[in-house]
């Protein structure tokens, strides 16, 4: 399904030349601005890619049919068909795996610079998300969330905030890999506990939290145990899981009248969406279009009355692509 605001339209990529925008942002976002690494060949294509790029999806934000906002996709079906989730290179997943349900994981994130202050670009890449996660039965979401650079301590006000009051349940916690670190980077980094707990300042943390992890935390996201340094990447990364059949019981529970909106560089949400999206989730299917249609409502607000939903077409020539 594509929706359209105007201009933008949120959706799966369709073909090969939508699918290469979508590395040339990464390229432009991972590698240019945050210093990610990149082979002769990345730089020659000017592309951000990797071996689990093959059988994932792409989600997009299209302005005037340019690439601005994207999000990485990659099921159960494509993990198995690639080894295993992109996660696993860093976090022990093995715990979310044993479970029944569907899964997905969620990578590479990012937006173009230019769009960044236009919040509608990151809200509509969260409704593209939320209407994947409705039409597939996606029990529980997954991913890393990343600070660029190489150290920790920059900030363990944020990092040390999410040990000691948003870790996963036990029996589905991802924990770090130390083994898979890169030649030279020290163990201890991974310690996510960098603060003792008396030290931790909510408001400090929270100026510390990129927008991504400040969003992840408004839709009541837990987090894995221990930090990974992607010296490659330039980043350090937590781990974000996300069940959806748990949205509401955990917004009445942590949220509700407690959080602030986002300000700045941040996306707000209405304090309602969260508790609406997750009744919305749990009770028995009512076709994709008329959850979207409700989910959307909630998070654009006046700009929903612009929405348009598209059914999507026949196979495209990016599910061809991946197919081969």
């Amino acid at each position: 399904m594509a929706i359209k605001v105007r201009e933008f339209e949120v959706r799966l990529t369709r073909t090969k030349e939508e699918r290469r925008q979508v590395r040339q942002l990464r390229y432009s976002v991972f590698v240019e601005e945050e210093g990610a690494y990149a082979s002769e060949e990345q730089k020659n294509l000017r592309e951000e890619y990797d071996s689990y790029d093959r059988f994932a999806e792409y989600l997009a934000v299209f302005h005037q049919g340019k690439v601005v906002g994207t999000y990485r996709i990659i099921n159960r079906e494509a993990a198995e068909k690639m080894g295993g989730f992109y996660t696993e290179s860093e976090f022990d997943i093995s715990k979310i795996k044993k479970t029944n349900a569907n899964i997905a994981e969620m990578s590479r994130a990012c937006v173009d610079p230019a769009y960044r202050e236009n919040a509608l670009v990151m809200r509509l890449l969260w409704v593209g998300l939320g209407e994947y996660i409705v039409r597939h039965k996606i029990a529980i979401v997954f991913g890393v969330a990343s600070w660029p650079g190489t150290n920790p301590a920059m900030s363990a006000q944020a990092i040390s905030y999410l040990y000691y009051n948003h870790l996963s349940p036990s029996r589905l916690r991802a924990t770090v890999e130390p083994t898979k670190l890169a030649q030279g980077v020290n163990p201890k980094l991974t310690r996510m506990n960098i603060l003792p707990e008396v030290f931790v300042d909510p408001a400090l943390a929270r100026r510390e939290m990129t927008p991504l992890v400040k969003g992840y935390l408004r839709i009541n996201a837990t987090f894995g145990r221990g930090v990974f340094i992607d010296k490659p990447f330039n980043s350090y990364d937590v781990f974000v899981m996300l069940q959806t059949k748990n949205m509401d019981a955990l917004y009445r529970k942590h949220f509700l009248g407690t959080e602030e909106s986002f300000e700045g560089e941040d996306f707000e949400l209405p304090t309602n969406f969260i508790q609406t999206l997750g009744k919305i989730i749990t009770s028995p299917a009512k076709g994709a279009m008329r959850v979207v249609r409700s989910v959307f409502g909630f998070l654009l607000r006046e700009d929903a009355a612009d929405a348009e939903f598209i059914q999507d077409a026949d196979k495209s020539e990016d599910e061809e692509e991946r197919a081969e």
